[in-house]
Formats: structure tokens, C-alpha cells, sequence
């Protein structure tokens, strides 16, 4: 089955997104021509939310997600006819712990990353880094799992071995959220992003013309963007806010509004 992939492609702006769309695409028409599921490597939220807004208007498909453990970031999803059920799809997907002696050295979760990424391993091929005590739980597809039991040996410095472990042992973090109920100027980021933060304005615009700042996982560079209720916006080193309600205007013409951060 040929797809209309101009109707399918024509709301997508960004380059890199239709490359991404492209392809989900591809695997779709596969889908429906061999009847077989087949599964993405792992994307954020945001990415995710674009395919799924695509396979949405497919007839005759599914899909589901999975990145691991039920709270992930980044998932794999899974396209598959409709006349299957999710239950049945296998997401391919391994757990590793990454351990060794971290206790004099302090390790992040770009360390980790960068480790990962130095052998090669493309992004997309490995889920949520979740770090530990004594070292880090990397969500993987199946088909890098052994390469970096193999090959990662140190991070930062540090001696570290690799092994397989079950799901049901990851040592998921503690979610902590503040509720922080504020007015307004506007809903532009740097206004909801210094309440959020409890930064200044002047400070915020300069964190964001150094591009440290993302609203829904992209970067953003432009201190007047405007948001939304629902938008996630991060903030690199300080962590992540949701502008969770948007309550309208107050008598002196401020705008009432609910953010969540998380801690």
C-alpha cells in the first residue's frame, strides 16, 4: 500500500523532522505490505509526539510505545497492523548496569552519555540513563547491548563493568515536584521560565541566547516564544518546568498561572 505522503508530509516544516517522518513512513508502508510489526529506535517526547500525530492518520495500523520501564522519556514505538494486539510485540529493548567505583568522582548523567556515544553508538539506539549510586542503568536496543557490555570499560576515568539486568531492578528516581503558583507579565518564555526557575528575566534571556534553554525538547533561542499550557521547558543544569495550568488575568492585568518543576 502507497501512502499519501504529501498529505501525510505537507504540515512539517523543519528538514530533520521530515527525514524523520520519512521514515516512519517507510516502515509503515512495510508494514501494511508484509504484515510484520516493526519498531523505530528511540525518540523524546517531542519526536514521539510527531509520529504518533502521523500514524494517527494511517488507516489500518497501530502502534504502542515502551522505553524500558513505564516513566521513560524516550521510547521505541511499535507499528503494527491493527488487527494485532500490543501484548504481542517483543520492543527489543535491554537494561544494562553500568558500575564501578564512583565514590571519588562525581559523574552525570553527560558523562555517561558521552561514554556511550565516544564507541559510536548513535543516540537513537539507546533509550533513559538513569543514574546511580555506584553507576548509571542504560536503557538499550537489543542489538548494541552486547557491543557495549564489551566495550565500555571506563567513565571518567573510571574502571566500569556492563551487565544485563531485568526491568524489574532498576532503581527508578525519586520524582520530586514543586507546584509554584505565580502571575505574569506574559506567556513568553523568559518571563514563565524566570518564575519557574526563580531567576531574573535578565538572567533567563541571557541563558537562552546561549541556547541552554528548550521548550518541548527543542532548543530555543528566542526569549519572546510564546507558551503554551502543557509545554515542557528545560533548562540545562537546572532542570525541567511544566506550565501545567494557565488560569487568565488578574485584576491588576497579570496573567495567573501554575507551573510545576521538577526537582
Amino acid at each position: 500500500m502507497k501512502l499519501d505522503r504529501q498529505s501525510l508530509l505537507g504540515s512539517i516544516r523543519d528538514q530533520e523532522e521530515k527525514v524523520v517522518i520519512a521514515k516512519v513512513l517507510d516502515d509503515a508502508e512495510k508494514v501494511l505490505k508484509n504484515h510484520r510489526p516493526l519498531l523505530t529506535n528511540f525518540y523524546d517526547p517531542y519526536h514521539t509526539g510527531l509520529i504518533i500525530s502521523v500514524l494517527e492518520r494511517i488507516p489500518d495500523l497501530e502502534f504502542g510505545t515502551n522505553g524500558g520501564y513505564p516513566a521513560a522519556e524516550r521510547v521505541r514505538i511499535a507499528i503494527f497492523p491493527d488487527y494485532l494486539d500490543e501484548n504481542e510485540i517483543d520492543y527489543d529493548t535491554v537494561v544494562l548496569a553500568v558500575e564501578g567505583n564512583f565514590k571519588m568522582v562525581q559523574v552525570t548523567h553527560r558523562d555517561f552519555l558521552g561514554s556511550v556515544l565516544g564507541l559510536g553508538i548513535k543516540r537513537e539506539m539507546v533509550g533513559d540513563l538513569l543514574v546511580t549510586n555506584n553507576g548509571c542503568q542504560v536503557v538499550a536496543t537489543r542489538e548494541v547491548a552486547s557491543y557495549l557490555s564489551t566495550h565500555l570499560t571506563r567513565v571518567h576515568r573510571v574502571r566500569v563493568t556492563v551487565r544485563e539486568i531485568l526491568p524489574a531492578e532498576l532503581v527508578l528516581p525519586e520524582v520530586r515536584v514543586k507546584e509554584i503558583k505565580t502571575t505574569v507579565a506574559s506567556l513568553r518564555i523568559d518571563a514563565v521560565a524566570a518564575a519557574g526557575f526563580g531567576t531574573s528575566r535578565t538572567r533567563l534571556v541571557r541563558e537562552i541566547l546561549a541556547e541552554k534553554l528548550s521548550l518541548n525538547w527543542h532548543t530555543c533561542a528566542n526569549a519572546a516564544a510564546p507558551v503554551r499550557q502543557g509545554d515542557i521547558i528545560s533548562l540545562r543544569g537546572r532542570g525541567r518546568l511544566e506550565l501545567a495550568e494557565v488560569r487568565g488575568n488578574t485584576k491588576s492585568g497579570r496573567i495567573g498561572i501554575v507551573i510545576k518543576r521538577f526537582l
